[in-house]
């Protein structure tokens, strides 16, 4: 169980630095420390039409948030977004598919729509410090250069029996080996070879209105910028595979 932060407390990231204040998290509903690197918060979403969608925002100190949908019991929005992911719990919603999924009817403000309570009061994203290691990494994303940028959007690939398109997360180097190694046998390569979370050619393809969202830091449905589309860095080149973009990334680093 996550340990909830009191008034008195504040949560912490490796090294004792304090991701969050005692004043930039007083009276905030739900509030919980979930490990050295994030924090959870009970968040929510308005539709004038089918009233409040409730769900849990887990803030990274990476910049990173995700969203578990709580509208209904057991939920299933989002399980599509874990094929790759690392994370037992299925936090895989961005705010702007959560925002989506709510059925607001004036979507793609989701900073604005989405509420956490605070002394009993709803509050938008958007006036709560919770946002300030995503739009920190904003920033920093915008500000470096191709050879430097640590943004990787989603990656899809085709199962060669049935057809189906699988998501991959760029996330971690893991994820990004898992993708490399994949694509390269991109002519054989099926559902039954999906790392980390099983799947079979029985489940259901991810539908095309989700797949238009990819994880990139500077637009939610981007289609492909330069903060998120990478041709090669230390995240995704490998120095012991023999492919030719590997070798040609890892001689270039020498050079």
């Amino acid at each position: 169980m996550a340990e909830v932060v009191g008034a008195k407390e504040s949560a912490v990231v490796d090294g004792g630095s304090t991701m969050f204040s005692e004043v930039e998290v007083r009276e905030m509903s739900g509030f919980k420390r979930g490990g050295d690197d994030h924090v959870e918060v009970t968040c929510g979403c308005t539709s004038f039409c089918y009233g409040d969608a409730v769900g849990t925002l887990r803030v990274f100190a990476s910049g990173d948030l995700e969203i578990r949908c709580d509208c209904t019991p057991g939920c299933q929005e989002g399980l599509a977004f874990i094929v790759l992911s690392l994370h037992p719990f299925a936090y895989k919603l961005t705010p702007a598919a959560f925002e989506k999924h709510s059925g607001r009817e004036t979507a793609r403000k989701w900073k604005n729509n989405i509420w956490v309570i605070v002394d009993g009061e709803k509050v938008p994203l958007s006036k709560t410090a919770l946002l300030k290691y995503y739009n920190k990494a904003l920033s920093k994303t915008s500000s470096q250069t191709t050879s430097q940028r640590v943004c990787h959007r989603d990656e899809f690939l085709k199962c060669t029996q049935c057809s189906k398109l699988r998501r991959f997360h760029l996330r971690t180097k893991e994820e990004c080996r898992a993708y490399h190694d994949a694509f390269i046998n991109i002519n054989n390569w099926n559902c039954s070879d999906m790392p980390f979370h099983k799947i079979t050619c029985d489940d259901e393809e991810e539908r095309a209105s989700r797949r238009v969202y990819r994880g990139c830091l500077t637009s939610s449905t981007c289609r492909g910028c330069t903060s998120c589309v990478c041709f090669g860095c230390g995240t995704c080149r490998f120095s012991d595979c023999g492919c030719q973009s590997c070798i040609d990334f890892t001689r270039n680093v020498k050079a």
